[in-house]
């Protein structure tokens, strides 16, 4: 392709990639106003898993079909369910209802997360797409950033055009996603290789990783509620082990035509970077989803700030991309960022482990900083490791395995993350009760007639009235617009027990990281390849194409021997009559064009050159 074609291909890429960046980034700081207008706070964990859930589960499908019937029209399809998804998510009443159409929303989401770095990989070499990653560091970047200022903008607003506000967070999707299906059907034309032979589509596969996933996600999420021995939490045990074990062996059975084939766990490098995307997929989700919450109920952010305050992450993640990415472009070398990614990642989760309730703001932007170094080296880079370790018409289904791990990560992340934090809310809330030096002033306030008389605290006062210890340890599991400008003094223990259960989130993260620096180390050291997965099919298919008009040239010149051989046996009579005159001359014509003869008795003169003539005349 030419570098213009590369570019506008890349440019259709960015719009569909920007959507499902902003639609992230703008719910991830709008959830705590949406689940206090819908009421269910603990319901958030089910709105944010449901939608990852089905997006994990599509992303292997999309990437498979995408190999079979190409890029683009499964690239069309998954814009215009992530619009639906978006539209009836705006229309939403209850967090069930939202839950049900973020799922929806996910279904497109699995493409948009998958086909745009398979696309990459076709049109790419390995090393060249490490210099290209920045155009779409920059779209991240400029949706993250501007993602969370948005979301908190519109979550803040009470109305707009005559629809609450936190809705526009969902329908601000259909321009933007109009804008992105244009610029794909105009702009995104890849050849597409189809497949030499007939292919079976592995839909038993399919259904059968969602009958695996979907009961241990949903005991993730309900475990502690449930409890981790109940027959509820067991029957999801169970059903997900034969799930596994189902989906297992049908993807063996049906070989290179396997939804998710495992053929490719035979490849080192491939094995352990599915490994590692797990892993830092599952801190990489928590990190991203419980800041935003810290923010707001323990620092008092608003939305809008809370998305500015997430700079430092942003900001850390595209340096140590764009850096990491120029690097492997020059270099062609990639195994030192995985180990370093996921160092900082560990680091940047343990620091984050001292976080008090009292500290300044900066304490924890040195966290998030620290966290984005560790993650932008590790997005892409372990992307195109999978990439390079396949052949190119393994690219898609590499690429969205690869994606697919990561995300049954983040999902299995996000859903142990807050099923841990809630659970240890019932602890860490009494026991910040039972603090004398937090009860002290928590009661002098409570009597002080000022605070009294303040409607900002008449909510808070209420629910400490009640002295209910279970009322009040499950006070921020629905609503926690109670705290928004409540006397400080009255909202300390809440905020003291907020921030001790959120630690208890991230020492998980830093084990979590810590585990992933470990297997960064057996990540195999292999070249990068400089040439795209087109060229290298397009090679491949002429090379192909020869050898068939090889082997149909040496077919036709064993059956024009075949020819000769029979009118040599015809004419063999006649010979004999002839003489030796005539065995001579076409001994001699043997000799000349070196044709195979049949063997005889007797010495065959050698054609001098100037006989030469003369037989070819006779």
């Amino acid at each position: 392709m030419t570098q213009r074609q590369i570019l506008l291909v890349i440019l259709g890429l960015m719009s569909a990639m920007f959507l499902s960046a902003l639609d992230q980034t703008i719910v991830g700081t709008s959830m705590r106003t949406i689940a206090d207008d819908l009421g269910g706070l603990d319901m958030q964990a089910w709105v944010t898993t449901a939608y990852l859930i089905t997006a994990t589960i599509t992303t292997p499908i999309y990437g498979k079909l995408s190999d079979l019937y190409g890029r683009r029209p499964l690239f069309i399809f998954a814009i215009g369910v992530f619009l639906l998804g978006s539209l009836l998510s705006g229309m939403a009443t209850s967090m069930y209802e939202l839950a049900l159409f973020r799922a929806l929303q996910g279904i497109g989401a699995g493409g948009l997360m998958a086909l745009p770095l398979a696309i990459m990989g076709d049109i790419l070499a390995p090393r060249e797409r490490a210099r290209y990653q920045g155009y779409f560091l920059a779209v991240y970047g400029v949706s993250s950033v501007i993602g969370p200022l948005i979301g908190g903008l519109l979550s803040g607003a009470d109305e707009i055009l005559w629809v609450a506000g936190w809705r526009w967070v969902f329908l601000v999707n259909l321009p933007v996603g109009i804008v992105a299906l244009f610029m794909v059907v105009r702009f995104l034309h890849v050849p597409r290789f189809a497949p030499s032979r007939k292919v079976r589509i592995d839909w038993w596969g399919a259904t059968f990783v969602m009958l695996a996933l979907v009961p241990l996600l949903i005991v993730a999420e309900q475990g502690a509620e449930w409890g981790w021995g109940s027959p509820a939490a067991i029957g999801c045990y169970v059903v997900g082990i034969l799930g596994t074990a189902a989906f297992i062996f049908t993807e063996v059975k049906m070989g290179t035509d396997a939804l998710l084939p495992m053929s490719l766990f035979r490849i080192p490098t491939f094995s352990i970077i599915a490994v590692l995307g797990f892993l830092v997929g599952f801190a990489m989700f928590g990190a991203m989803m419980t800041i935003p919450l810290y923010l707001q109920l323990v620092d008092g952010a608003t939305p809008a700030e809370s998305g500015l305050l997430m700079l430092p992450m942003i900001l850390g993640l595209m340096i140590s991309s764009i850096t990491s990415g120029q690097i492997i472009a020059r270099t062609g070398k990639y195994r030192a960022f995985p180990i370093a990614g996921t160092a900082f990642l560990a680091v940047g989760y343990l620091w984050l482990t001292f976080l008090d309730a009292d500290q300044p703001i900066w304490v924890i932007m040195v966290g998030m900083a620290i966290v984005g170094l560790g993650l932008g080296q590790l997005m892409q880079t372990l992307t195109i490791a999978s990439q390079n370790a396949v052949t190119a018409r393994d690219m898609g289904v590499a690429t969205s395995a690869s994606t697919f791990f990561r995300q049954i990560g983040g999902t299995l992340g996000t859903a142990v993350f807050f099923s841990l934090l809630f659970s240890r809310l019932n602890e860490t809330l009494p026991a910040a009760f039972s603090d004398p030096d937090i009860m002290g002033p928590l009661t002098e306030a409570a009597q002080d007639p000022a605070v009294q008389a303040d409607p900002a605290n008449a909510e808070i006062l209420a629910l400490l009235g009640t002295q209910d210890p279970a009322q009040i340890g499950s006070a921020l599991d629905t609503d926690s617009s109670f705290l928004l400008g409540a006397d400080p003094r009255l909202a300390e223990p809440f905020l003291v027990g907020f921030n001790e259960a959120t630690v208890s989130v991230y020492w998980l993260g830093f084990a979590a990281s810590a585990l992933a620096f470990l297997v960064a180390w057996f990540v195999p050291s292999l070249p990068l390849r400089q040439v795209s997965a087109m060229q290298e099919q397009a090679d491949a298919d002429a090379a192909s194409a020869a050898s068939v008009a090889a082997i149909g040239v040496a077919e036709e010149m064993d059956v024009a021997a075949d020819i000769a051989a029979r009118e040599a046996a015809r004419e063999q009579p006649k010979a004999d009559e002839d003489g030796p005159e005539i065995d001579e001359v076409a001994h001699r014509a043997a000799t000349l064009t070196g044709a195979p003869l049949e063997p005889m008795t007797g010495s065959i003169r050698v054609v001098g050159d100037d006989e030469r003539d003369d037989v070819r005349n006779k």
